[in-house]
């Protein structure tokens, strides 16, 4: 069985967000097999069930 990670953020600037969510990307598929999804649109993303695989 796969596990399957989503990622949420505030959606505010923050220097360095995009390359710590890279980073966690690259180990969790790379290292541990995982599934990554990204929610869109932060909150109401995850209300909404609007993510991307």
């Amino acid at each position: 069985m796969t596990m399957r990670v989503g990622i949420l953020t505030a959606g505010g600037d923050s220097p360095g967000l995009n390359a710590a969510i890279r980073g966690f990307g690259k180990a969790a598929i790379g290292t541990h097999g995982m599934e990554l999804i990204g929610f869109r649109d932060g909150m109401r993303g995850l209300a909404e069930n609007r993510f991307t695989e």
